[in-house]
């Protein structure tokens, strides 16, 4: 099955202006995600796709395969759909240019998400840190038994009536289509909920396209603010959630940091927190812990 991944990058962006070609490290936005994703070596190419000439030669200065794309689209989709008409393939991973903190476990699970029968689009989710749950930037993602998105919100969903404490899923921004459920997109007319959520994955959902759905441990940062980008940037200085391991360790890069270890870190005598293997975790941060849950919830910040 051959996969490409296509980038879609524009230039203007309300929240943060130039986003795409803010520097990390001496290197712009663009530049960090193209790289993250070609660290995947289940990606026959990788490919910016932008309406912007300057994203467009900064790209090509650096080697990095970019393609104009019409500035007319709508959204991102819409974007690897244009590249779809002219890159064949089997299957197309659609990585949004302000995710700079993606994996390549995150794409290997995207992708054998493609591979059950008659999944034509994919995506991931990862349990939701505390701070996210009720977070309307962070989208939620219900499913049902047989990993099939029921519905995707800014809302928290399910809500907890009996004060059950389930747990929350966050819906990552990573998906992966057929190109037949490309071409089908591209000819509907915006949907009633997507138009309410704003979340264009809904249009797929409304017209009765079932969404397979991954789930990983492994957490992403979208670069929407000037915050998260110093954020970023720390944690790739070897700042903010450095230190800590565990068996099924995951950061939210975006606000406070978060560890999902379940049974593996212990409140010691004296106030000390540590790790499975005894380390001791900075003190410096501060530690909540979600009691009665199957998956133990530690933040710090």
């Amino acid at each position: 099955m051959k996969a490409i991944a296509v980038i879609p990058a524009r230039l203007a962006s309300t929240r943060l202006p130039r986003k795409m070609l803010r520097e990390i490290a001496g290197k712009p936005l663009i530049g960090i995600v193209y790289e993250a994703v070609r660290s995947s070596p289940l990606l026959a190419d990788v490919v910016v796709a932008t309406d912007s000439e300057e994203i467009l030669q900064v790209c090509r200065s650096h080697g990095w395969k970019a393609q104009m794309t019409a500035g007319t689209h709508r959204s991102g989709t819409e974007r690897v759909h244009e590249v779809s008409c002219r890159e064949g393939a089997g299957v197309y991973v659609n990585v949004q240019g302000d995710e700079p903190m993606v994996r390549a476990e995150q794409i290997a699970e995207l992708l054998k998400v493609m591979e059950k029968p008659g999944a034509t689009v994919g995506t991931l989710k990862t349990p939701a840190a505390e701070v996210d749950v009720q977070n309307p930037n962070a989208v939620k993602v219900v499913t049902d038994m047989e990993g099939r998105a029921l519905y995707f919100s800014r809302a928290t969903i399910p809500f907890d009536r009996d004060g059950m404490r389930p747990v929350y899923f966050k819906h990552l921004g990573l998906y992966a289509y057929r190109k037949t459920a490309l071409d089908r997109f591209v000819k509907l007319p915006e949907s009633s909920l997507e138009k309410s959520e704003r979340l264009e994955q809904l249009r797929f959902l409304e017209n009765g396209i079932p969404i397979f759905v991954g789930e990983t441990p492994h957490d992403s940062v979208g670069v929407d603010t000037e915050e998260d980008l110093q954020r970023v940037i720390r944690v790739l200085n070897g700042g903010q959630g450095s230190g800590v391991r565990g068996q099924r360790t995951r950061f939210r890069l975006a606000g406070i940091g978060c560890v999902f270890v379940p049974k593996l870190l212990q409140l010691r005598g004296g106030g000390r927190w540590r790790d499975g293997n005894g380390k001791t975790i900075p003190p410096t941060w501060r530690a909540f812990a979600r009691p009665g849950s199957a998956r133990q919830v530690y933040s710090w910040k």
